[in-house]
């Protein structure tokens, strides 16, 4: 008959005989081949295979000539065996302690899943953020103009620039190697009969395809010289002529001066990357700019264009002509009037959009601070998720390690050392923090960042073929399992022997570590949730926040021209749901201008928007003093000068205390107030009301009609003005609606945005709920066998319930109270750097959230009370 304990000893004894190993060594061997013949036999084989196949994989040693293993290489190659053997042990002992408790091992995994996943929601945007115009081959030596005037008091920066500033760049600089100039015109077009739309078409340079990595899908960019020739994107494409090369067919654009002219077709791009911060449907040659504006002169320094681009041989040579270009200040100041410049700026494309929150009417665009505060606070959010899920995993770890005492003390008897317990249960965090890793990318990129993307309305450009993802998660996945795992290591590890055999302690009743990184876990939820919560009730309350003006009863549309507006206008005053009708250049929602008038002491920029009299009754802007212009129109224009109407933040910000019948100048002509008016949205909430005049504008240039309608008729009356519309103007396109949907998708963001926090609060909710419950559960569990003496002994319900409360009650108090003020402070500073408008703050706004953890822990702890109240007290007093 095979003796196991024998054969061990005599293997053993031989090897102690013909090696020279240190006795340490030799006792690690002994330590793992005894574990591996154990797991062998847990398979199912018997103990004579299991000591066979044992000794085969660390070697036929007894059969090796001695000289052979006093070598140091050898003896190398012997410890790689045995270290290779340990940690596959210590892979088999991680697996069991994971299939053994499964509890612990389920909410550790789910929250670092989820964590990583919302990690990798902070990636994706950092990745679009920071990679927006990184993909022109260019982008270092293109360079953005920018000219800075002085306005009230602080310079301010303009993408804008005189149209002669490029060509004399080009002239004055051999450094430059080509210039762009760009103009935006809106315009409409129109192909066949059944396709036309108003559309953006930019006027640029031939250099433009050059100087910007826009590859074209058909065509070739050269045609672009061509000032019969229009370059169209694929979205165009797609939209005009559906899945077909639309290369050589003939578009007809009428700008807004009502030219007309037809371009063929000579090129479409491929899809343009979502990284770029600014692209483009129409591209025309620059010479069509006398089409388009036959009045302006091109060598007019006071005439600007959207935008203008250099492109240098030698990117360093940026400072220096920037510094020379002063010498074109006295052209544009002679010119510019109320544009007087005080210095000119070049900026990089590569870092143009990163800075575009400063520059105004950049071509760039200006949401990177938007698009920056949404990749902060995802990183906040992930982070702090890490942190919740590292915290529920350190202090399930503790206390389980109650139930794996016996295992500790055994393993340190054989000769274990504190560092070979600390390197097992580091490797059982990484194990878990791999699975969690796998989980937590399928989770990120098959959930989480789709429904963001969808949620936000556009494309991160996230992939998993990024290279630097797979630098990114292995980072989180070893931080992670660093901050979670490297405590509970240490803690476990250093048990002695003699306490453990002793039972001279208990960790589920040791308070301070429990208690302090379970305060920490409830803090935390605490403050993401109340975050959440906030960022959801702000944008409730910004989706009732007031415009200023009784937007519900408005419908407007736009008008190409002045005999537009007179046809459509006969035609809508016969319509019995139409209360008032007015004509407008500009529209609330819609566009304004931007002009500088002259005080004695500074210059000052403010919005200005032309109307006619009827304007302020038709959209229900409310006069708060002085005049309307309807009942003072001989005024506008009497011995004082011409009549304006401003705004409230006109009157703030100048320091008029009585502001009616006050003077100043734009362009030397004199204007006077007649009166203020409340201050009102003409943008978003996320813009700041800017200081605003009215000025009665010439009909010859009104661009837009409203309409005040009976209240419930709104959607009736725009159905109404859309037939009346195309009645009257067949071949072009209608553009007009109801007036609370001028702000686009603003409203939408803020659904979307509620959506998302709400969404968040959930998943948080449920990783500190699941957390919470883990380490309850295995903590009463733990005290089983107190409880069912207490039970034996006449303990009423009430007495036990008292226990387990006392024990967690001061925690959560403590813990509940810093996490509000945190949060409030956190959410304060968040509102105020990121948003212009915001609720008021004050803590009765956490009494919601906060209710919530009490809810969620009282839950906890109630499920756990009748857990004890249930069991039998003869099968807790069994319980070893």
């Amino acid at each position: 008959m095979f003796q196991l304990e024998k054969s061990i000893n005599s293997w053993l004894s031989n090897f102690y005989q013909q090696r020279s190993f240190d006795e340490g060594s030799i006792r690690e061997m002994e330590l793992h081949l005894r574990d591996h013949i154990e797991d062998l036999v847990s398979e199912g084989y018997s103990e004579k295979e299991a000591f066979e196949i044992a000794v085969t994989e660390f070697g036929d040693i007894p059969d090796v000539a001695k000289e052979e293993f006093t070598n140091i290489k050898v003896k190398t190659t012997l410890r790689s065996i045995i270290y290779t053997h340990m940690f596959k042990n210590y892979l088999k002992t991680t697996v069991r302690a994971f299939m053994k408790y499964p509890l612990s091992s389920f909410i550790n995994l789910i929250g670092l899943s989820v964590a990583i996943g919302i990690c990798m929601l902070s990636y994706a945007f950092y990745n679009h953020v920071y990679n927006i115009d990184q993909f022109h081959e260019n982008k270092n030596e293109v360079f953005l103009t920018t000219f800075s005037i002085d306005r009230d008091g602080r310079m301010q920066e303009y993408g804008l620039s005189p149209k002669p500033l490029g060509d004399a760049m080009l002239s004055d600089f051999v450094q430059i190697e080509k210039r762009c100039r760009i103009e935006n015109e809106d315009v409409v077009v129109k192909y066949d009969n059944d396709r036309v739309f108003y559309e953006n078409v930019k006027v640029v340079d031939p250099e433009f395809l050059e100087m910007f990595s826009f590859p074209l899908k058909w065509g070739v960019s050269r045609s672009l010289k061509n000032p019969n020739n229009v370059i169209i994107s694929e979205r165009i494409a797609n939209k005009y002529f559906d899945d077909e090369n639309p290369l050589g067919e003939t578009l007809k654009v009428t700008f807004k001066n009502g030219e007309s002219r037809n371009y063929k077709i000579s090129g479409v791009s491929a899809k343009i990357p979502e990284s770029s911060s600014f692209n483009f449907s129409f591209l025309i040659n620059f010479e069509n700019i006398t089409v388009s504006q036959p009045d302006a002169d091109i060598n007019d320094w006071g005439n600007f264009i959207s935008a203008t681009f250099i492109q240098l041989k030698n990117a360093t040579d940026k400072s220096s002509i920037e510094s020379q270009m002063s010498r074109y200040l006295e052209q544009h100041n002679a010119m510019a009037n109320n544009w007087k410049a005080s210095a000119y700026s070049l900026h990089p494309l590569k870092s143009l959009y990163k800075e575009s929150s400063d520059i105004r009417f950049n071509i760039a665009g200006s949401s990177f601070f938007i698009l920056y505060g949404s990749f902060i606070t995802f990183t906040f959010i992930g982070f702090f998720v890490i942190v919740l899920a590292a915290s529920n995993y350190i202090n399930i770890a503790i206390v389980s390690a109650s139930k794996r005492l016996k295992e500790i003390g055994l393993r340190k008897v054989i000769g274990a050392s504190r560092q070979m317990i600390i390197t097992q249960f580091m490797l059982e965090n990484v194990f878990m923090m791999a699975i969690a890793l796998v989980i937590g990318v399928l989770i990120g990129s098959g959930l989480l960042v789709p429904w963001l993307e969808e949620a936000i309305g556009f494309n991160l450009g996230f992939t998993l073929y990024d290279p630097k993802i797979w630098i990114f998660l292995p980072s989180i996945l070893l931080f992670t399992a660093l901050i979670s795992g490297l405590y509970p290591a240490i803690y476990v590890s250093k048990f002695q022997i003699a306490t453990i055999f002793k039972r001279s302690f208990n960790i589920s009743r040791k308070g301070f570590l429990t208690k302090l990184f379970l305060g920490f876990q409830i803090m935390l939820a605490c403050i993401i949730i109340s975050i959440a919560v906030l960022f959801m009730q702000n944008s409730f309350y910004q989706s009732e926040r007031p415009w200023g003006y009784a937007k519900d009863q408005v419908v407007y549309s736009h008008v190409h021209d002045y005999k537009n507006f007179k046809q459509l206008k006969a035609l809508m005053e016969q319509n019995p749901d139409v209360l008032q009708i007015a004509g407008s250049r500009h529209h609330l929602g819609r566009t304004s201008s931007s002009i500088n008038i002259t005080l004695p002491e500074r210059n000052y920029e403010v919005n200005f928007i032309g109307v006619d009299k009827e304007y302020f009754q038709t959209l229900g802007l409310v006069l708060k003093d002085g005049n309307g212009f309807e009942t003072n129109v001989s005024a506008t224009n009497d011995s004082q000068g011409k009549s304006v109407i401003v705004n409230e933040t006109f009157v703030t910000n100048l320091g008029y205390n009585d502001p009616i019948g006050k003077i100043f100048k734009i362009e030397e002509v004199r204007y006077h107030i007649i009166g203020v008016v409340k201050d009102f949205h003409h943008r978003s909430f996320f813009n700041k009301v800017r200081p605003t005049l009215f000025l009665i504008e010439n009909p010859n240039k009104f661009q837009y009609i409203s309409l005040k309608v009976k209240p419930g008729t709104e959607l009736k009356v725009r159905e109404d003005l859309k037939t009346a519309w195309s009645d009257l103007f067949p071949d072009i396109p209608f553009d007009g609606g109801l007036q609370t949907e001028t702000w686009g998708r603003y409203f939408d963001s803020l659904t979307a945005g509620s959506n998302i926090w709400g969404t968040l609060a959930v998943i948080v909710l449920i990783l500190a709920s699941l957390g919470l419950y883990g380490l309850v559960a295995i903590n009463i569990s733990g005290r089983s066998k107190e409880f069912s003496i207490r039970k034996v002994l006449g303990a009423s319900l009430q007495h036990v319930s008292a226990i387990i409360l006392r024990q967690y009650l001061a925690v959560f108090a403590i813990a509940l109270l810093l996490g509000c003020f945190i949060s409030y402070e956190v959410t304060e500073t968040i509102f105020k750097t990121f948003y212009r408008y915001h609720m008021p703050m004050n803590y009765s706004f956490f009494i919601f959230s906060g209710s919530i953890m009490v809810f969620v822990i009282l839950a906890i702890i109630g499920i756990q009370i009748k857990r004890v109240s249930d069991s039998s007290a003869v099968k807790g007093l069994k319980v070893e």
